[in-house]
């Protein structure tokens, strides 16, 4: 059944008519709870209510099938005034981007005009900037495209996800780099030739890619909402007596609410994914795919008090 509502939920998100559909709509029909508002200033008042629950934030400016050149050029400086405003109101928020919003479906030389672009005024306002990661096809490339910026920004990160083959390696790989890295289990649809079918297969391997990230000593996020992820993290950092500086929980915004503050209590750095924008369809559907348990976590913040 699981499987069933994985493969739903990753077929609409890759809906155009119900991603125009949603556009139409805006953020009716709970998915306000979900995603803070459609500009900047919308995701500044939802950074600062978060910073005051003693939340840190990463905010990520939605965007679906990006297919000019123009288009790219519009989302980096959507980025860039992102990031002037975190620095502007002294937020304790990063930026989180794809890189097909910054033309990797066009051109690398678009993507690394625009990347270098907005990481110049991130290094500037000391802001952090994580790269997602997206389907297996441009895994590859966004990796390289990490290594190469890597070189020349500190203030730069990227995404594994656990559900494929080779993130084992590649976590090895990228250890040279000294990688802040965000670790998902993942939400794309993938073939069984790339990726582990089996959501327990998934788990285990999420469990194998934190454990080594921590005690290679970079620093880790762990992006789940799932208990036991949580749990298993915090018993490996107190047996390696591992310093709460060097990880951080991260969950989405709406979601599982009472348990980001409970983390926060407990005295973890608990960072709160923030979407933004009308293109919210897809990133949604995503997430519902990614772990079809947040469907009750969804309908609890939309139907609950």
């Amino acid at each position: 059944m699981e499987r069933i509502l994985r493969n739903f939920f990753l077929f609409l998100s890759k809906n155009r008519f119900f991603t125009k559909l949603a556009k139409k709509y805006g953020l009716r029909f709970g998915a306000g709870k979900f995603v803070a508002g459609e500009t900047v200033p919308d995701a500044v008042e939802t950074i600062k209510e978060l910073n005051k629950k003693g939340m840190a934030v990463t905010i990520d400016h939605l965007g679906e099938f990006i297919d000019s050149e123009a288009e790219a050029r519009e989302a980096a400086e959507g980025c860039i005034k992102a990031i002037e405003a975190i620095a502007e109101h002294q937020l304790d928020s990063q930026l989180s981007l794809k890189l097909t919003s910054m033309g990797l479906d066009i051109s690398e030389d678009l993507v690394m005009e625009n990347m270098r672009r907005l990481l110049d005024v991130a290094e500037e306002k000391d802001v952090f900037v994580t790269i997602d990661m997206e389907d297996y096809e441009r895994c590859e490339k966004t990796l390289e495209i990490f290594k190469k910026l890597r070189e020349d920004y500190d203030h730069i990160g990227t995404v594994l996800q656990s559900y494929l083959y080779r993130t084992v390696d590649d976590i090895k790989e990228l250890d040279k780099y000294n990688p802040n890295l965000r670790l998902v289990k993942g939400a794309y649809k993938e073939s069984p030739k790339v990726a582990f079918p089996d959501k327990k297969d998934v788990d285990e391997n999420l469990k194998k890619i934190i454990r080594i990230h921590l005690l290679n000593g970079n620093y880790t996020a762990v992006a789940s909402h799932d208990d036991r992820m949580i749990e298993y993290t915090k018993s490996l950092v107190e047996e390696k007596d591992i310093s709460k500086e060097q990880f951080e929980f991260q969950m989405l915004y709406g979601i599982r609410v009472e348990r980001q503050e409970e983390l926060v209590k407990e005295g973890y750095k608990m960072r709160v994914y923030v979407p933004y924008g009308n293109d919210w369809y897809g990133y949604f559907m995503r997430r519902l795919a990614e772990r079809p348990a947040n469907v009750a976590f969804v309908l609890k913040g939309v139907f609950g008090k």
